[in-house]
């Protein structure tokens, strides 16, 4: 079958890779794309966002599935404008209806859907620019760090964790009416504080089955030590060596079933990923976010160690017969470590030449922001390329992602070099 992935990232790079691998897949779209996926698959220019200019794509190249990458396309409702269109309806798209995506697209709304059906999570409450005095007041009740959220989406920088309380009620101001990140923060959540450490588990599901991929944990601040500002994400690791089959259990008697079976009770189409962003607090998970879509590093670590035709394990997910998939995963860890620009996660330049990762060996390389240029592959956004390798535990695995970045060079590169050194 013909096949369009809409992203590019290395999200989509990832799933390029593991989909031009099946025996299902005819020819392989990837919109836009990068200089990775145009080695694996065609690249159009297409955005995403706009719906009836995918569409036309979609009959012209005769394409029977759509994988969506990025949460925007989700929540702005694709699912929908296919289900509801007489010539897309038998196109398989994989990725969650509107009413779905806003589990990522409203964070109150995630928190009430979490209170609805008692999954465990912070205490919270939400608030407008004209609740900014109680804002203030509820802030006062709460022991520091203070933890902010911008309700909608804001490329993953939306959330300040702050220890003063006068900097707290500065910050919830400039959010509320400041519009700090712009209509995103016309609602505020402000949650407690949970102390723990932090994983993601993903789920795949067609609304009534689903299946628990490998689990993850990716690194968010820019400097070592887990300092500084946060990133779309720096690397991560795969499987989280403190995800015991114990605490695994608890997650999804706790938090997996409860989702899943609260999709089916609110009656929602939902056919897709659910990213579930767990802290594990004295031994028991608490929700702290869910997302939409796979995330980015953690399916550069995630995806390579699923065996199975991730065309098949799709549509099996479209046709609602997921429980027919067994899921293979490779016992080997998988670690990837991503090369930034310059200044990244505020302002950097673009349209360095970037060289060596043809020499990269025994690592698997995905790109993120490249582009291809009078034929250069150069840098084209904040996160550059990721280098992803198997080992027999993580610490074997980042050694040979760290070997192999060394060879990797443009102009203020850069990456942790400190990646792993929390779970030893």
């Amino acid at each position: 079958m013909n096949i369009l992935v809409l992203g590019s990232g290395g999200r989509e790079h990832t799933f390029a890779y593991k989909l031009a691998n099946s025996k299902k897949c005819d020819q392989l779209y990837v919109a836009p794309g990068n200089a990775g996926t145009s080695r694996l698959a065609e690249n159009l220019s297409l955005n995403p966002k706009n719906f009836e200019e995918v569409k036309q794509t979609v009959l012209q190249k005769d394409i029977q599935m759509v994988v969506v990458g990025p949460e925007d396309p989700l929540v702005e409702g694709i699912y929908d404008f296919f289900r509801d269109d007489k010539e897309l309806q038998n196109v398989k798209l994989i990725g969650p209806s509107k009413r779905g995506a806003l589990l990522e697209g409203s964070k109150e709304r995630a928190k009430e859907f979490m209170a609805m059906h008692n999954i465990p999570t912070a205490a919270y409450e939400s608030f407008k620019a004209e609740s900014l005095e109680a804002g203030k007041k509820f802030l006062e009740t709460l022991k520091p760090p203070y933890v902010l959220k911008a309700d909608g989406l804001a490329a993953g920088k939306g959330v300040l964790i702050l220890n003063d309380l006068a900097e707290a009620k500065q910050e919830l101001e400039n959010m509320l009416s400041n519009q700090k990140f712009g209509a995103a923060s016309e609602t505020v959540v402000i949650e407690e504080f949970l102390d723990g450490i932090e994983l993601s588990v993903f789920v795949l599901t067609d609304g009534k089955n689903y299946l628990t991929l490998p689990t993850a944990k990716d690194y968010k601040r820019i400097g070592e030590g887990d300092t500084g500002l946060n990133t779309g994400g720096m690397g991560a690791i795969s499987p989280v060596p403190f995800a015991d089959q114990e605490f695994m259990q608890k997650v999804e008697e706790r938090i997996i079933k409860p989702t899943v079976n609260g999709l089916q009770k609110e009656e929602i189409d939902y056919k897709g990923f659910i990213f579930i962003g767990l802290i594990k607090v004295d031994g028991d998970p608490y929700v702290i976010e869910y997302n939409v879509r796979m995330g980015d590093p953690e399916t550069e670590v995630v995806l390579p160690r699923l065996k199975n035709d991730l065309v098949e394990v799709f549509e099996k997910l479209a046709e609602q017969k997921l429980d027919e998939i067994k899921l293979e995963i490779d016992e080997r860890a998988a670690a990837t470590i991503m090369a930034v620009s310059g200044g990244y996660p505020e302002a950097y330049e673009k349209g360095k030449e970037i060289t060596g990762y043809n020499t990269i060996e025994d690592s698997m390389v995905f790109h993120a922001g490249t582009k291809e240029e009078n034929g250069k592959v150069v840098t084209s956004g904040g996160r550059v390329i990721a280098i992803t390798s198997f080992g027999k535990d993580f610490n074997e695995a980042l050694k040979k992602s760290y070997q192999n970045i060394e060879k990797l060079h443009f102009d203020k590169m850069y990456y942790r070099k400190d990646l792993g050194k929390d779970l030893n």
